[in-house]
C-alpha cells in the first residue's frame, strides 16, 4: 500500500511537471511570441514562469507529498526549506536594536515596491545600500519580525545578515523540543522580554532559486561559520553575555544547499536602554 501511494504521488508530480512545461512553452511563450519581439517574449515568459507558474506548481507538489515537517529551518514563500535557524538572543526589541547598532549593523528596510527597486538598482550598479531589504522567510507561521545586516566592501551584493522572529519565553520553555515550539504563531508585544530566534547567513553574490529560478542573492553554504561570526561581532562589542548551544530538532547535516551542525547558539543581550 505504501509503495502504491508513493508511486501515485510521483506520478502526480510527473504530471504536474509535464503540465507546467506545456503551459510555459506552448501557451505563455507562444502567446507572447505572437505579440512581442522574440527577446521580449522570452523575458516575459521567464517572468511569468519564475514568479507565477512555477511557485504555484511547487506548492501543489508539496501538498501532494504532504511535507509537514517540524522545521529547524525557515520556509520560503514557495514552501521550500530556507535558511537554517542557528542563533537565539534573549531580550527586548530595543535591546536587540541597540546591540546590533553598537556592533555596526544596520536594520533592513521593509520589503516594498520602493525598497525593491532601490535594491535592484544598487545591485546592478554595485552602489552602497546599507539598509537593503530582505526577501521574506517564514517561521512560526509569519515572516521575519526584524532583520539586520553588515555590508561587505560597501557592496549590496555581499553582506552578513540575519532575520529574527520573536518568541514568548514562557511558551518556548514549556514547548522546547516539541512541535508546538515551531508551530506557534503568536507574536509577543514589542516591549516584551523574549527569545529572538534568528537565521543568519552570508550573501556572496547573484544566484537563481532552486526549482523556480527566481533572481536572488547567492549565499555561503557554511551557516555555522556565519553564526560564529555574528556571535563574535556581538561579543567584541560586549553586548551579549555567556553563550550556550542547543540542538534544533532532529540532527540533519544538509538543509537545502546549506551545511549546518544543527546547533542554535543562545545568549542574553546585555545592553542598557
Amino acid at each position: 500500500m505504501r509503495l502504491l501511494k508513493r508511486f501515485l504521488q510521483r506520478l502526480l508530480i510527473f504530471g504536474l511537471g509535464i503540465i507546467s512545461v506545456w503551459l510555459i512553452v506552448f501557451v505563455v511563450f507562444e502567446f507572447a511570441d505572437q505579440r512581442l519581439p522574440w527577446i521580449l517574449a522570452l523575458a516575459a515568459t521567464y517572468g511569468v514562469a519564475a514568479y507565477i507558474i512555477l511557485p504555484r506548481v511547487v506548492r501543489m507538489g508539496l501538498k501532494i507529498l504532504q511535507r509537514k515537517r517540524v522545521p529547524r529551518y525557515t520556509i520560503t514563500g514557495d514552501g521550500l526549506p530556507g535558511d537554517p535557524v542557528n542563533l537565539a538572543l534573549i531580550g527586548t526589541l530595543q535591546q536587540l536594536h541597540t546591540a546590533f547598532a553598537t556592533a555596526g549593523w544596520s536594520e533592513a528596510d521593509r520589503l516594498g515596491l520602493a525598497s525593491s527597486w532601490r535594491m535592484v538598482r544598487a545591485f546592478v550598479l554595485n552602489s552602497p545600500y546599507p539598509t537593503a531589504p530582505f526577501s521574506t522567510l517564514y517561521l512560526f507561521g509569519r515572516g521575519q519580525d526584524i532583520g539586520f545586516q553588515k555590508a561587505i566592501d560597501d557592496s549590496p551584493r555581499k553582506r552578513h545578515h540575519i532575520r529574527f522572529w520573536a518568541l514568548d519565553i514562557a511558551l518556548a520553555e514549556a514547548t522546547w523540543g516539541t512541535a508546538k515550539f515551531w508551530l506557534n504563531t503568536d507574536r509577543p508585544p514589542d516591549n516584551a522580554h523574549v527569545y529572538w530566534v534568528g537565521a543568519g547567513t552570508k550573501d556572496t553574490g547573484f544566484s537563481l532559486t532552486q526549482l523556480t529560478f527566481q533572481i536572488t542573492h547567492a549565499t555561503d553554504s557554511d551557516t555555522n561559520a556565519e553564526r560564529d561570526f555574528i556571535i563574535a561581532e556581538l561579543r567584541k562589542n560586549r553586548v551579549i553575555g555567556d553563550v550556550s548551544q542547543f540542538q534544533a530538532g532532529q540532527h540533519i547535516e544538509h538543509i537545502n544547499h546549506y551545511i549546518t551542525d544543527g546547533e542554535i547558539t543562545l545568549a542574553n543581550l546585555e545592553v542598557d536602554v
